[in-house]
């Protein structure tokens, strides 16, 4: 089963879809799931969705603001802050649903938004666990890695080329997602095979994926910083889903955040055989990582009143 529904975050309409389990009663569980980097709720998020609903679990799928179906100026624009507050006002929307348990909301995220959740659950305790999925954790090593230096310099000139032309009272410039060609344009994500995977992915499955972003958006990234959020968290449930050997978001500073978490209750999930892009493109290798977290939170949930029920028989 599945809805359209839309809430208010910071004056500006965020639109998304609610799937719920068939057959599905009493007040759920909640999982509120979000992309990444110019990602739409249309790429990925339906996949991990369902086995989400699988395990009984209600998804709450939405379009940050300035992006897809959901309003917001300008276009394209990607203020990580912004986004955790909509990931935030999403929370406000699924407490207002009569067929959510408000004691069972958490919350997914992927790529930057992996990083996002891990914030997110660090500010507000209505988040009772958070999965978080190959995440970018720390913009600017990230961004030199990423780069090299050569290309790095090249990307920094540009920034502040356009922060000066925004300080002119001029619009702020865009830049491309990704590039077939990244040794001869700039892009935030120079690797090819980014590009043509994203590309596939708007011609069969997500129409509204716009492969350019704001360049504020990559300055924005580059003060972005989760570990100093990660070591506020106590409490909270927390899974991490890693792609052994990453080399876009870097599985060794993600475990290095992971590692600074200080809840007992969490789960490190080191994947081999996949990498960042083919949790995109592949969908045996999606279905692996999803299968991890779906069973990881199905015994959060459900394991303990299964295990009590057992015993009772």
């Amino acid at each position: 089963m599945e809805r359209n529904v839309e809430f208010n975050s910071c004056g500006d309409t965020v639109r998304g879809v609610l799937h719920t389990p068939d057959g599905a009663t009493g007040p759920l569980p909640l999982v509120i799931l979000a992309g990444g980097w110019c990602y739409v709720k249309e790429i990925v998020m339906p996949y991990y969705a369902k086995a989400f609903t699988d395990i009984g679990v209600a998804c709450l799928l939405f379009d940050y603001r300035n992006f897809g179906d959901s309003d917001g100026q300008p276009r394209q624009h990607i203020d990580p802050w912004g986004q955790i507050e909509d990931y935030r006002n999403a929370v406000s929307f699924g407490r207002t649903l009569d067929e959510i348990d408000n004691d069972k909301i958490g919350i997914w995220g992927i790529s930057y938004s992996g990083g996002h959740v891990i914030v997110t659950a660090s500010l507000d305790p209505r988040v009772k666990f958070a999965i978080s999925t190959i995440p970018v954790v720390d913009g600017y090593p990230t961004m030199r890695r990423c780069h090299g230096e050569r290309k790095f310099a090249g990307l920094m000139a540009k920034i502040l080329e356009d922060r000066e032309r925004r300080h002119a009272g001029e619009p702020g410039g865009m830049i491309p997602m990704s590039s077939t060609d990244p040794d001869n344009e700039l892009s935030s994500w120079p690797f090819p095979h980014v590009c043509t995977i994203f590309n596939d992915i708007k011609q069969n499955e997500a129409p509204n994926h716009e492969h350019i972003n704001t360049i504020e958006s990559v300055e924005l990234l580059l003060a972005y910083q989760v570990k100093p959020y990660a070591v506020r968290i106590h409490e909270t449930p927390i899974m991490m889903a890693v792609a052994k050997g990453d080399n876009i978001t870097s599985a060794d500073l993600e475990i290095e955040v992971f590692n600074a978490i200080q809840s007992p209750n969490k789960h490190l999930a080191v994947v081999e055989g996949v990498d960042h892009m083919s949790l995109y493109s592949n969908n045996d290798h999606l279905g692996k990582v999803a299968g991890v977290q779906a069973d990881w939170l199905q015994n959060l949930l459900f394991g303990g009143a299964a295990q009590m029920a057992k015993a009772a028989e």
